[in-house]
């Protein structure tokens, strides 16, 4: 037998698990419509009625009399993904026992479906904020990101979303640009603690998400809405398991 220094090795039980971000995109969805085994759902919107001058006299006092119409505004879910893999049940009682199911699938969640189902969610909201003209151009810096923020909030309350429940996804730079504009610094003892503890978590009544770049939009610095904005249907999240013979 050859002599010689023989080291072992040895694999350790515990993944070495990577960082990751949950699902930050809930915060700007409602679950009021129940979508479980319809692709397609349409919701009734009632408009409202013209005022008129009351007349005292003739039989039409209050107006011309016209029947309350119904609008219908149609939902369909756009999108139909999967994934799978195969975990060989010697593979698993060779490997230290680490390709577990339970745990590729909760992996699986949080570092695939997560992230693409939040940047197709933020998407969707820039791309509805866009075709309304709810969006503006200029380019943010550190002297001008509260000014824009305010903008949008000023665009919403002139179009009556509630003050109660509005959101604002940024980029970390965005961010960053807020915590230096001097007008932001200026807002209160509350921005103050804000920068020294380095967070943004809710200004001027709006609650603020920072976001990961790689989920916003390109060029999107923030997505200013409201929880009652949009629904975010998800359908068929079912596992399908096939043991394997030992």
């Amino acid at each position: 037998m050859a002599g010689g220094i023989n080291l072992a090795t040895k694999y350790s039980p515990i993944v070495d698990e990577r960082w990751y971000e949950d699902s930050q995109a809930q915060l700007a969805l409602n679950n009021k419509y129940d979508f479980t085994g319809e692709k397609t759902v349409k919701v009734y919107s009632i408009p409202i009625s013209v005022m008129h001058d009351y007349t005292r006299s003739g039989t039409s006092r209050y107006g011309t009399p016209e029947d309350l119409t119904r609008n219908v505004q149609t939902m369909t879910i756009t999108k139909d993904r999967s994934f799978t893999f195969i975990i060989d049940k010697g593979d698993k009682l060779q490997s230290e026992m680490v390709s577990d199911a339970g745990q590729a699938l909760a992996r699986q969640l949080r570092e695939v479906i997560v992230p693409e189902f939040d940047t197709y969610v933020f998407q969707t909201l820039a791309t509805a904020a866009q075709n309304a003209g709810g969006y503006a151009t200029t380019a943010i810096t550190k002297s001008n990101a509260y000014e824009m923020f305010l903008a949008g909030q000023e665009h919403l309350g002139n179009h009556q979303v509630p003050d109660a429940g509005r959101v604002a996804f940024c980029s970390y730079k965005f961010a960053n640009l807020m915590m230096q504009d001097p007008a932001f610094i200026k807002y209160s003892d509350k921005s103050q603690e804000m920068v020294i503890k380095g967070i943004l978590g809710e200004i001027d009544g709006c609650k603020i998400v920072k976001v990961p770049s790689s989920r916003l939009p390109a060029g999107a610095a923030f997505i200013l809405t409201h929880a009652e904005a949009a629904v975010g249907p998800r359908q068929l999240e079912d596992r399908f398991d096939c043991p394997l013979a030992a």
